[in-house]
């Protein structure tokens, strides 16, 4: 029987979908197998400021996180199609000397008494997955809405199988390096903040941060390791209103939107892109493990992980 693909890229979060328009763009017959649609995914819930963060190996994060900068700051030109936008903002108590080779890389960041100032990219998820979609299908890839219990099935239909599966490699793989950090994110309503801001408490798993986002105000965020609750928790997220809200006062009587749970695929030793073979003899290339900053790596790791496919 014919292959239907020659790539099947398992996954269908910002990972799965920037990888296969990697592949789709030079010129391979792609195929996504994803068992949720891509709104459903946790890419969807992230808020989603490019940074490094939670993420490792450290030696490789940087050279991944400035390629996609670069592909964001080109897809920044049209902000309502790719849902990019280069937006100015705090890293609260940020210093460059406590950051990677790849901070000397921020044009404009600068140090100031509260922390790091810089403009960075700053997506809003749904549209830019959207985006993702519609390039890939421009393409001639396929997505294709299929859960997939073993990575052998997806074996069955190509010669070469890219594993972006996140958190369900812990299963598929398996791999039981895998482990889940839950976020916790708040919309409400945007009193009129236009500049994001971030401020990490190193003696806790909570996070400071607000996004302004078409229509909206991100407001987080939690970092717990183990907790795989997918409801929201009402108490947390009245901790993360009034955390914001001794950064910015009017964020207290901001009308509460809705609230999204996401669980983070944090992976010990980090990411892990590499080759191997498959039982029948097929490719096996793995994406995966991309922690918190999946977003931030996309294209660097799509671009890794797509010379692997060869």
């Amino acid at each position: 029987m014919a292959a239907e693909a020659d790539v099947i890229v398992v996954g269908g979060g910002v990972i799965g979908l920037t990888t296969a328009v990697t592949l789709a763009e030079r010129g391979l017959r792609v195929r996504v197998l994803s068992r949720d649609a891509a709104g459903a995914t946790t890419s969807a819930v992230a808020g989603a400021l490019w940074w490094p963060y939670r993420i490792e190996p450290a030696e490789r994060v940087g050279a991944w996180s400035l390629k996609t900068l670069a592909v964001y700051e080109e897809l920044a030109a049209s902000p309502g199609e790719t849902g990019v936008r280069l937006v100015p903002g705090l890293h609260g108590g940020e210093r460059f000397a406590a950051l990677g080779p790849w901070a000397a890389e921020l044009r404009g960041a600068v140090e100031v008494a509260e922390g790091l100032r810089v403009v960075l990219p700053l997506l809003d998820m749904p549209v830019h997955l959207a985006w993702l979609e519609r390039r890939l299908v421009a393409a001639g890839g396929v997505v294709e809405r299929r859960a997939v219990g073993r990575l052998a099935e997806a074996a069955e239909r190509s010669p070469v199988v890219v594993n972006c599966t996140g958190l369900g490699a812990r299963e598929l793989v398996p791999d039981p390096g895998m482990r889940a950090v839950r976020g916790q994110l708040v919309l409400v309503e945007n009193p009129g903040i236009e500049e994001w801001f971030t401020e990490a408490d190193p003696a806790s798993e909570a996070t400071t941060y607000f996004f302004p986002q078409p229509g909206r105000l991100v407001l987080g965020g939690t970092a717990r390791v183990d907790d795989e609750r997918p409801e929201p928790d009402a108490a947390v997220a009245r901790e993360i209103v009034a955390r914001c809200a001794r950064v910015r006062p009017e964020i207290a009587d901001a009308r509460v939107l809705g609230h999204r749970v996401g669980l983070r695929p944090v992976r010990e030793g980090g990411v892990r892109i590499e080759a191997g073979a498959l039982p029948d003899g097929g490719r096996l290339v793995h994406n995966y493990g991309h922690g918190g900053a999946g977003v931030t790596v996309a294209w660097g790791c799509a671009r890794a992980a797509a010379a692997l496919v060869g």
